[in-house]
């Protein structure tokens, strides 16, 4: 079985990687996330998922084991909405969110035998409107306050959300089937869990 690092502590990319019949090794990135304003925000989540790799593979001293490093943003009408700082902050996002359709961009940055594979991929997700009631009720769980945008398409913010578009595992944070395609083209064995 190959073992791959994972570049990342989000339990979601863990889960959604674990389709894969990859021995998965965990180790958290420890950078300072340099963020280009004037970049696009493919670009930009790009970037983030290279550096978040890159200190990983520093600190391993080789990339003989692929290491997969990723980030996600959530975009409405340009602004960046990153993890909410606290319960007025995840108001406030998903308030903005209301009715309103945004983007959702992951970035992806794998790393092996010299070679790097970097892409993002992005996705539309469709919030129906929400009331006062549903917003203050949804923010008073744990869920909103890990995730890009304050939400988890996943989980009981399904209630919240009409249709998205594009890849459903980017939403959570990790575009498999690209992912998938990234490993082929880097060589990379794979096979499908058969525990999972």
């Amino acid at each position: 079985m190959t073992r791959l690092i994972l570049a990342s502590g989000s339990p979601r990319r863990l889960e959604l990687l674990s389709a894969f019949d990859f021995d998965i090794e965990v180790i958290k990135p420890q950078v300072d996330e340099i963020i280009d304003k004037n970049l696009e925000p493919g670009e930009i989540v790009k970037s983030l998922a290279m550096q978040k790799g890159e200190a990983v593979a520093k600190r391993l001293g080789s990339t003989d084991c692929p290491v997969l490093s990723a980030d996600t943003i959530v975009v409405e009408s340009g602004e960046i909405l990153g993890k909410p700082a606290d319960r007025a902050d995840a108001v406030r996002m998903i308030s903005r969110l209301s009715g309103r359709t945004h983007e959702v961009f992951t970035g992806v940055a794998i790393f092996y035998k010299g070679q790097v594979k970097n892409f993002f991929v992005r996705s539309e997700v469709v919030f129906r409107d929400l009331t006062q009631d549903e917003i203050d009720s949804y923010c008073d769980l744990k869920e909103p306050y890990d995730k890009a945008g304050a939400y988890a398409i996943q989980g009981t913010a399904a209630f919240m959300i009409r249709s998205a578009n594009g890849s459903y595992s980017n939403i959570i944070g990790l575009p498999v089937c690209e992912v998938a395609e990234a490993l082929r083209d880097l060589k990379i064995q794979f096979g499908v869990n058969k525990n999972g």
